[in-house]
């Protein structure tokens, strides 16, 4: 006969087996799934370009963006982390990225939206390197699973430019 302690080691070292199986096997469907989001970001105003007292220019802008995510979401998914970058190329750096705007997307049902709103953060680039510049704002999402390895991806808008003049 077996102890107390014995048996209920045993359940205890079966039930953790059966859960991290189970875990596994939650991480692994979710290559399966391929989704297809869509993404649409409007600069509707310029509303100030700047040189501060530094030498910096900063730069607001009010955005349209709207976002269809739906497809992120599986049983697995916790939530999906998604922010709007400006990206832009100056004389020293090849790719600059500054945050203008981002969210958490708790679940499917708010997955899809559309909103209104000015750049959260400030929109500064470190010299006078932004009258006149060509930028992409981007979409990028990060989806986090309820288990597993965390998912990153991105859509690319081009064809912004700033005006050649401050404001």
């Amino acid at each position: 006969m077996h102890s107390f302690g014995y048996r209920a080691n045993a359940v205890l070292t079966l039930s953790i087996t059966i859960l991290a199986i189970i875990c596994g096997i939650a991480s692994f469907s979710d290559n399966f799934n391929s989704p297809s989001p869509s993404a649409n970001i409007e600069v509707l105003n310029i509303n100030r370009l700047q040189k501060l007292s530094n030498g910096d220019d900063e730069v607001s802008l009010t955005l349209n963006i709207s976002a269809d995510l739906q497809t992120l979401f599986t049983w697995n998914t916790k939530q999906v982390f998604v922010f709007v970058a400006a990206e832009y190329e100056t004389p020293k750096n090849s790719l600059n990225q500054v945050s203008l705007w981002d969210g958490i997307i708790p679940s499917l049902e708010h997955a899809k939206f559309w909103i209104r709103t000015t750049n959260k953060y400030r929109f500064t680039d470190q010299g006078a390197n932004l009258r006149g510049k060509e930028f992409n704002l981007t979409m990028h999402w990060h989806v986090m699973p309820k288990t597993g390895k965390m998912f990153a991806d991105k859509i690319v808008l081009t064809g912004y430019s700033l005006p050649e003049e401050y404001r």
